[in-house]
């Protein structure tokens, strides 16, 4: 397995480890199984990210564990490579989600999961929870924009799932 930039791999599925910046954001996206499954089938293909605004490369479509991805993302006149590993993927009827961790190049160090869930209730709800922490020098210095980068990032994922519209 490529080597992860933190040891505190599936630490998004229980207690977010100490010493990191920790996301957790959700919304609902959908009601019923149509678009649950569409959701799902949206997230295991990368959609998320590319529709978030980032260019996105999967090493297979759908994802799964020990796939590979890598994101690019502009910001302003600065670009930047994300490479990470998903150390976890899962789908039911009525669960599915992903985790990825990142690669030495990814300018944090951490990990993120997304998850879909068909409630009781028919609503379909996406979650996500993150740590991180500043992984190259540019993240170390700027700090409080680095998590005003992520928190932005962070609803624009929430924002790229949802019903389709004509």
């Amino acid at each position: 397995m490529d080597e992860l930039t933190y040891t505190e791999v599936g630490a998004t599925a229980g207690e977010l480890p100490p010493g990191y910046h920790h996301v957790r954001a959700q919304r609902i996206v959908g009601h019923g199984e149509e678009d649950f499954a569409r959701a799902a089938d949206d997230l295991f293909a990368g959609l998320v990210q590319r529709r978030a605004g980032a260019s996105i490369r999967l090493s297979e479509v759908p994802l799964r564990t020990g796939t590979h991805i890598e994101m690019r993302l502009r910001l302003g006149p600065f670009a930047f490579t994300i490479p990470c590993l998903v150390v976890w993927a899962e789908r039911t009827a009525e669960f599915c989600g992903f985790a990825y961790g990142t690669l030495p190049g990814h300018p944090e160090r951490g990990e993120e999961r997304f998850e879909l869930r068909l409630l009781a209730s028919g609503d379909v709800l996406f979650s996500i929870v993150a740590f991180s922490a500043p992984g190259r020098w540019f993240t170390r210095l700027g700090g409080p924009i680095a998590r005003n980068v992520q928190a932005r990032w962070t609803r624009r994922y929430l924002a790229a799932l949802g019903p389709r519209r004509p």
